[in-house]
């Protein structure tokens, strides 16, 4: 027996055979042609395109229906890569030029473009390489007629070991036959560590040397709640952990005899409990699992994989259905926040060196109010079918939420003229995701009409680290104190301005983390849809005076292992 320590990506406890995924070689034959074969080679290029693009298309569809759509639009990035035109005309150029087979000149090319990429210091766009090789892959197996064994074809209940998962390999995994999975890389914020949370199973990343030492049938047990993955455990250690996974079973049918009820404390401290969405379908998930509203709906899809803006009446049509559906439950629609990991195809805006610190979010839509506008008329007109709010991400400081202000009094001006109704007093928000702005939060509160804290941006640029960089996942910590300060600054400085303030980063959903966040005083908890059962229970089986002795305890704490042990000791002791 021995233990491999890794990152804790979905939790949960699941004990079973190891199932070894390894590494797809695709063998690529180097065959010359005549010159009169090159019109159907091109042919076999751009039918395995199109071939490649349907099956990305529908296994989004697949994953938006099973899982969501947040978990869907990672295939964004493969479609993008199907659309370069760049790589398909080297690919066509360097056939009719060299005369080999276009499967041999296809994989030549995928290869330099792996390697520009890896030699790239930016490290949202080295994780790129993943989704290049995974649709590279998808075009190989069809301009070479091969095939692969899919995750989806197991027969029987496993525990998946793999390097890495790509997107199209965790999209294929049933989870009544993939009971769990590790991986050698990955962090949290990994795309493995969010199809996980979806499918509801156990993963442990980041192990290093997983698919070194775990041999196939090897028996395992996955600890998503430690990161622990133990191998051949012996009978004892067996037994200990079968007790807890039915110990687990049991508390998850309780959290969801709770899902619609209040999240109310014992002694009767309302918090709410919200949703965050990407697409408008979603809010029937957000119903089932009992929001009491939506505290951040995500607007970037309107712009992303396609080359024209969207109008006018399509967002605000979007808005009105999401607005009616949950009416009179809140709507806080977030304004378009792209830049950093999202790019428009449709703006030739060039790639920048640290695309999180750069031209995104608000500064992108204070830059460009033509574009900005037209998603703020939308917002106010769909105002009077439901009760919307809006907020502005990535907010460094009050000039900009007063810029802001402006350009929503210019969009109400102009729906004024032409006589089309709004809510005037619609509540504006500001993202609390930067520093800078944790830091005057204070100055912020007197022109914001409530706070929504970003802790995944918050977290990044306080303590220096790039969520997507595998290299510096473990520094990723939002239990550091520095963290916990900014966050208790934040609420102390709204509360003393008499406005609310929300959390909708990934911390929110984090039930570890739920009794220090309840005793702080954050009032809205937003998360996604399939945790909020679970969040309620734990805030309905405390009193918000324990909640705040325990944050409190937690705030002298030096490290943030010790806030973590700690926080998880307190959950485990009213958990039972």
């Amino acid at each position: 027996m021995f233990k491999l320590k890794g990152i804790a990506a979905a939790s949960g406890i699941c004990i079973g055979p190891a199932y070894k995924v390894g590494k797809e070689e695709l063998l690529i034959p180097k065959d010359a042609i005549r010159e009169q074969e090159i019109p159907l080679q091109i042919q076999l290029f751009e039918e395995a395109l199109i071939k490649t693009r349907r099956e990305i298309i529908e296994l989004q569809k697949r994953i938006s229906s099973e899982m969501g759509q947040e978990e869907a639009q990672i295939f964004d990035a493969h479609l993008l890569v199907l659309e370069d035109r760049m790589l398909i005309e080297e690919v066509i150029s360097r056939l009719k030029k060299e005369q080999v087979n276009v499967a041999f000149i296809f994989s030549e090319v995928l290869k330099k473009y792996v390697n520009v990429f890896a030699r790239i210091e930016d490290e949202y766009l080295k994780e790129r390489i993943s989704d290049i090789n995974d649709v590279g892959r998808r075009i190989l197996r069809h301009l070479l007629g091969a095939e692969r064994k899919s995750l989806s074809d197991l027969k029987e209940r496993v525990i998946v070991v793999a390097h890495d998962l790509s997107p199209s390999d965790t999209a294929a995994m049933h989870k009544q036959n993939v009971a769990a999975f590790v991986t050698d890389i990955g962090g949290k914020t990994s795309h493995t560590a969010i199809m996980a949370k979806s499918l509801e199973i156990p993963a442990v990343v980041g192990l290093e040397e997983a698919t070194g030492r775990i041999k196939p049938g090897d028996m395992l047990i996955v600890d998503g709640n430690t990161g622990t993955v133990i191998v051949s455990p012996d009978e004892e250690t067996l037994n200990s952990y079968r007790q807890e996974e039915v110990k687990l079973k049991g508390i998850g049918e309780r959290f969801l005899a709770v899902k619609d009820l209040p999240a109310t404390t014992i002694d009767g401290k309302l918090t709410e409990i919200w949703a965050n969405i990407e697409f408008p379908d979603e809010v029937s998930s957000v119903k089932l699992h009992g929001a009491a509203g939506i505290g951040l709906y995500r607007t970037e899809f309107f712009y992303m994989n396609r080359k024209d803006l969207p109008q006018e009446d399509e967002h605000y049509e979007a808005y009105k259905y999401v607005a009616e559906q949950m009416n009179p439950y809140p709507v806080t629609i977030r304004t378009i926040d792209l830049g950093g990991d999202k790019f428009l195809s449709q703006f030739q805006i060039p790639r920048e060196m640290q695309p999180f610190l750069g031209w995104r979010a608000i500064r992108f839509c204070l830059a460009r109010p033509d574009i900005f506008k037209v998603q703020l008329r939308a917002i106010l007109r769909a105002s009077v079918h439901g009760n919307l709010k809006l907020m502005y991400p990535m907010i460094s400081g009050v000039e900009e939420l007063r810029q802001a202000k402006q350009v929503l009094d210019e969009a109400k001006n102009e729906l004024r003229s032409k006589g089309v109704p709004f809510n005037n007093d619609i509540q504006v928000g500001a993202m609390i995701e930067v520093p800078s702005a944790a830091m005057t939060a204070d100055i912020l509160a007197q022109e914001a009409d409530f706070f929504s804290i970003g802790t995944n941006d918050l977290i990044q640029y306080s303590l220096a680290v790039d969520r997507v960089n595998e290299k510096v996942a473990y520094l990723y910590e939002p239990s550091h104190p520095a963290v916990l300060r900014l966050i208790k600054g934040v609420i102390d400085f709204a509360h003393n301005a008499n406005i609310k303030v929300g959390m909708c980063g990934e911390m929110a959903g984090e039930p570890g983390f739920a009794l220090i966040l309840l005793g702080l005083g954050l009032d809205a908890f937003s998360m996604p849809p399939q945790v909020i059962p679970e969040i309620k229970y734990i805030i309905r089986s405390v009193t918000f005076k324990q909640a705040h002795a325990i944050a409190m305890e937690a705030m002298k704490l030096s490290t943030g292992k010790e806030v973590e042990e700690f926080s998880q000791l307190k959950l485990r002791e009213i958990i039972k």
